[in-house]
């Protein structure tokens, strides 16, 4: 059969690690900030690189033979890679519930958002974000709400010990503090 007749796959979310996907019959977490990033990248793809890289094809394909030509095989490999990434950003969009620490009501519970300090067994003070799938970012300390040590402290309060499954056993986190607080979710590139 002609490779031009036949479907690709349009299950975006089957190429992405577990930890990317989101938990079937939930919403779609993040940040305002994390939502403007990716409604950013998206726009870019749709409005500048997927034009370029179209205008990148035409040319290639007038040079003649498109068996050898190396413009146009990179040109269609990168065309579907962007209208994957298109479809994949759309939906994440589409799923998106967007919610702001900054107009949550004071409270010392966990929510989504909130900046959480806990004190681990071994006396270590870490501090945590909770954020969207798509935002985690573990040299900010900002975790995915669907992370492990995100589950663990999800509608706990300030004094609160939970425990964490890690790999190694359970661990017992005391949480100290609880704030929500702006949150860089945009990150220069």
């Amino acid at each position: 059969m002609n490779k031009a007749f036949t479907k690709e796959n349009d299950g975006d979310d089957d190429d992405l690690p577990p930890e990317m996907a989101v938990p079937v019959g939930s919403k779609n977490y993040m940040t305002p900030g994390g939502w403007r990033r990716l409604s950013r990248e998206l726009y870019d793809l749709v409005h500048k690189e997927r034009p370029h890289m179209t205008n990148v094809v035409n040319w290639a394909a007038s040079n003649g033979d498109r068996s050898e030509n190396a413009d146009y095989q990179y040109g269609k490999r990168r065309l579907r890679e962007i209208d994957r990434r298109i479809r994949f950003l759309q939906k994440r969009l589409e799923n998106a519930e967007v919610v702001d620490p900054e107009t949550r009501e004071a409270t010392d519970q966990v929510f989504f958002s909130a900046t959480v300090t806990y004190l681990r067994e071994d006396g270590r003070e870490e501090t945590v974000s909770i954020v969207g799938i798509d935002e985690t970012d573990l040299k900010r300390n900002y975790v995915s709400w669907t992370s492990p040590v995100a589950r663990a402290l999800l509608k706990a309060r300030e004094g609160d010990v939970v425990p964490l499954r890690a790999p190694h056993g359970i661990e017992d986190l005391e949480i100290i503090a609880v704030c929500y607080l702006a949150l860089q979710t945009e990150f220069p590139d």
